[in-house]
């Protein structure tokens, strides 16, 4: 099974998806960041070329071709052709093929509706027999985990 590990954001997807893929690429991982829409998609992969002069990401989307080369492929497709072990989902989506990742990440705001939404989702993953785990953002930005 999934170990899938709810990530509620108190600050902006954009500012915390790059500090989180940081850790993937340094665990020597590759990941599938799934968002809902190609506007979306195309959105994060300008943000993580620009999100820090300090840093570089490795990654790219089907429009930049070399899908299977990529350490982090952003699509909206139900898709791993990195071969990505971890899964980041970021606008509430519940995948179907969750089960070929060791991780996924769900990534939340801290809206009611977003909050409503990722209960429902973790009632989803466990009933399924997933292992739930949740990570809560504090206004530093830094992880903690809570359950």
């Amino acid at each position: 099974m999934t170990e899938v590990s709810f990530y509620h954001l108190y600050r902006r997807l954009e500012d915390s998806l790059p500090k989180l893929l940081e850790r993937v690429i340094a665990s020597s991982q590759r990941a599938v960041v799934l968002a809902e829409t190609d506007e979306r998609v195309e959105a994060l992969n300008s943000q993580l070329w620009t999100y820090s002069a300090d840093s570089f990401l490795p990654h790219g989307s089907a429009r930049d071709g070399l899908s299977k080369d990529q350490p982090i492929f952003l699509t909206t497709a139900e898709e791993n052709p990195n071969g990505a072990a971890i899964l980041v989902v970021v606008d509430e989506r519940v995948p179907d093929f969750i089960g070929g990742f060791a991780r996924c990440l769900d990534m939340f705001n801290d809206s009611e509706p977003s909050k409503q939404a990722a209960r429902e989702r973790w009632r989803l993953y466990k009933a399924a027999g997933h292992t739930v785990v949740y990570w809560q953002q504090d206004e530093n930005g830094r992880w903690e985990k809570k359950g």
